[in-house]
C-alpha cells in the first residue's frame, strides 16, 4: 500500500521545542507571555508593518471579528465578501449581526472582481439608502487579488478594506506583501497553512492604538480598574503562550516554506504541461508573486474526458489527498439570502477546480505519483 500523500501538512523546523521549554521553565504556560510578544514583533519584521500593529490571536477569524467590531460593523450594517472562499471569510459578518453581500470573481486571480465591486457598492446605495460598511476581498489559494483596482474604488466610496490574507502569507503584489494594504488584515497560522502554531491567527492594524483596542477586546474587555470591570463586550481571543513559541519557531523556515511551494507548484506545471483540458492559477504577470500555498488545476471534461470528481475519486483510490475548491458563499444554504453579483465565474471553477497536496514536505515522488494518476486517466504516458 502506498503511503497517504496528504494536501498540505505542518512541517517544524526543529526550533519551536526551545521557545516551548522556555514557556514552560519560565511558567508562562498562560495566555499572552514573552513568545506571543515576540512572535508579534518577527511577524511585522517580516512584513515591514509598523512595530505594535500586529495582535496575535486564537484564530484568524477571531481576527476578522474583532475588525469588524471595529469597525463599527453592527446589526443593520452590510458587508461586502468576496464569494468564493472559505466560510470563515463570511461568518464574523453574521458574528456582528450585519448581513453579507456577495461577490463573484474575476478569472485572471480567482478573487473579487473589481468591476463587480462597483456595481455591488452602488446597487445596495441605491436599494438601502447607505454604503456597505466593510469590504473583504480575499487572497485566494495564495494569489493576491487585484490591490490596486479593488483599494481605488473603497478609497474613492470611503469604505475600509478588511483583507483575508489567511492563505497568503509571503504572497505580494507590485513588491508589497499581502495583508499590508487594507486598513486591517487578518492572518492564519492553522495546521495547513504556511506556517502554524497549532491553531491561531492574527490582526494587522493600521496603528499600534488600533492594536492596543484589538489586544483589550481580545482579553475581555477588562477596564483599567482593581477589581473586574467591563464597559464593552469582550471576547477571549488572544493567542496562548505555548502556541506563539511554536509560531516564533515556524518563522525560521517560513522562506524556506514558500520557496517549497512554488517549487511544487511549478514541477507540476512541467511534468502536466501536455495534458490538454488542463490549466492551473498561475500568477497573471509578473506584478504578482503567489505564495502558492495550494496548486490548484482547472479541469475541462469536454477535452480530458473526466470530470474534476472522477479525478479526486482516484486520487482517492491511489490514497492521494485532493480538495474540491471552495464552494462559493453564494451557494451556501446558510447564505441563501444574502445578495450577489456574479457572472457565475466562482460556479465554474467550483465545479472544475481541484487542489494537489502541496505541503513543504512533498517530494519529487509524491509529485510524480499524483502526475501519474493524472496521466493514467488521461492516457498520457
Amino acid at each position: 500500500m502506498n503511503n497517504k500523500i496528504w494536501l498540505s501538512l505542518a512541517h517544524m523546523s526543529g526550533r519551536e521545542q526551545k521557545y516551548i521549554k522556555e514557556a514552560f521553565d519560565t511558567n508562562w504556560v498562560v495566555p499572552l507571555g514573552p513568545n506571543v510578544d515576540g512572535f508579534e514583533r518577527d511577524l511585522e519584521k517580516f512584513l515591514g508593518v509598523e512595530q505594535g500593529t500586529i495582535v496575535a490571536l486564537s484564530s484568524g477569524t477571531a481576527a476578522l471579528h474583532l475588525a469588524l467590531v471595529q469597525l463599527g460593523v453592527e446589526l443593520g450594517d452590510e458587508v461586502i465578501c468576496q464569494s468564493f472562499t472559505f466560510s470563515a471569510s463570511a461568518n464574523p459578518i453574521k458574528y456582528v449581526g450585519a448581513k453579507p453581500v456577495f461577490v463573484d470573481s474575476e478569472s485572471d486571480t480567482w478573487n473579487m472582481d473589481p468591476d463587480l465591486l462597483e456595481i455591488a457598492i452602488k446597487d445596495r446605495i441605491k436599494k438601502t439608502g447607505k454604503k456597505p460598511k466593510t469590504i473583504i476581498p480575499v487572497h485566494l489559494y495564495g494569489m493576491p487579488a487585484k490591490m490596486d483596482e479593488i483599494m481605488y474604488i473603497a478609497n474613492r466610496y470611503e469604505i475600509p478594506v478588511l483583507e483575508d490574507a489567511a492563505e497568503s502569507l509571503g504572497a505580494q503584489y507590485k513588491g508589497k506583501y499581502c495583508g499590508t494594504f487594507g486598513h486591517f488584515a487578518c492572518l492564519s497560522f492553522n495546521g495547513n497553512k504556511m506556517i502554524t502554531t497549532s491553531g491561531g491567527g492574527a490582526l494587522v492594524c493600521s496603528t499600534p492604538e488600533e492594536a492596543a483596542m484589538t489586544r483589550f477586546y481580545a482579553t475581555q474587555a477588562r477596564d483599567k480598574a482593581p477589581h473586574y470591570q467591563h464597559s464593552k463586550v469582550g471576547y477571549n481571543y488572544r493567542m496562548s503562550n505555548i502556541c506563539a513559541g511554536i509560531g516564533r519557531g515556524q518563522m525560521f523556515v517560513l522562506e524556506d516554506h514558500i520557496k517549497a511551494r512554488r517549487r511544487n507548484h511549478a514541477l507540476y506545471r512541467e511534468q502536466l504541461k501536455n495534458v490538454e483540458g488542463l490549466s492551473f492559477l498561475v500568477d497573471p504577470t509578473p506584478e504578482y508573486q503567489s505564495n502558492h500555498w495550494l496548486t490548484c488545476i482547472i479541469i475541462d471534461p469536454s477535452i480530458t474526458g473526466f470530470t474534476r470528481e472522477e479525478l479526486r475519486m482516484k486520487m482517492e483510490e491511489a490514497n492521494i489527498e485532493t480538495r474540491p475548491l471552495w464552494k462559493p458563499m453564494h451557494l451556501q444554504p446558510v447564505f441563501a439570502d444574502c445578495p450577489f453579483y456574479g457572472n457565475t465565474t466562482s460556479e465554474k471553477l467550483f465545479e472544475k477546480g481541484l487542489c494537489l497536496p502541496s505541503g513543504p514536505d512533498l517530494r519529487q515522488d509524491d509529485i510524480e505519483r499524483v502526475v501519474s494518476v493524472i496521466k493514467e486517466k488521461t492516457y498520457i504516458q
